[in-house]
């Protein structure tokens, strides 16, 4: 069922592709009339897992109509399409490809309708790392808010520019880090590691200062 049609958006239907290829690796690996029919349904798998995601999400595009969302869900199901078919013989079988393509749809439509989502958002990147820090004062030291203005403090001196950019447009703008990564012309991958590294440096500052605890050496280690 397309997503176009009534005044009212409908959810998509969610059946399942049938007569599928006992081998779907192998048929869409072939050539000729066999292949074509498992592209085919490949295409239409992909497509209503992209439809039903883009239905899941269809709240953060504001006023898209029907249209809009068939034409967001079939342009996920060509790029899952296109990835899937790169990525084909890294299948392995541990589960059925048609959960293993579904995945796919999945991801794609999310990617594409968070972009779309905060293509118009302004993400003020460069200001990010000189948001001055300001003295909860005397009345506010409890312990979470000593706890948290140590974390801003942490923030503020043990990470880099970019880590500290990065740390606070993922962790509390919560900008989806598939945008935040075409924004600074990088991808995921680096943007998990920067994080990642950043993470390791708060907690080396708070462990330093006595907010956090130290962990205990892994055993068969020593220090």
């Amino acid at each position: 069922m397309s997503i176009v049609g009534s005044d009212a958006p409908t959810p998509p239907e969610l059946g399942v592709v049938t007569a599928e290829p006992e081998d779907w690796v192998e048929a869409l690996s072939s050539t000729g009339p066999r292949q074509d029919e498992a592209m085919e349904r490949l295409h239409t798998l992909l497509l209503r897992g992209a439809r039903h995601q883009v239905w899941r999400m269809r709240s953060t595009l504001g006023s898209a109509g029907h249209a809009r969302l068939d034409e967001i869900a079939n342009s996920a199901a060509d790029e899952a399409m296109m990835t899937l078919l790169a990525k084909l013989h890294t299948f392995e079988g541990r589960s059925r490809f048609t959960t293993w393509a579904y995945k796919f749809a999945i991801l794609q439509s999310a990617t594409e309708v968070r972009r779309l989502a905060w293509q118009h958002r302004e993400i003020s990147l460069d200001e990010l790392a000189d948001v001055p820090a300001r003295d909860p004062g005397p009345a506010g030291y409890t312990e979470g808010v000593d706890l948290a203005w140590a974390v801003r403090r942490a923030i503020d001196t043990a990470l880099t520019p970019h880590q500290r950019r990065v740390t606070v447009a993922l962790l509390v703008d919560e900008v989806p880090i598939d945008v935040l990564a075409e924004r600074l012309g990088t991808n995921r991958n680096a943007l998990y590691k920067t994080v990642h590294d950043a993470r390791a440096r708060l907690r080396a500052d708070l462990v330093a200062s006595g907010h956090l605890p130290a962990q205990p050496p892994k055993e068969g280690t020593h220090e």
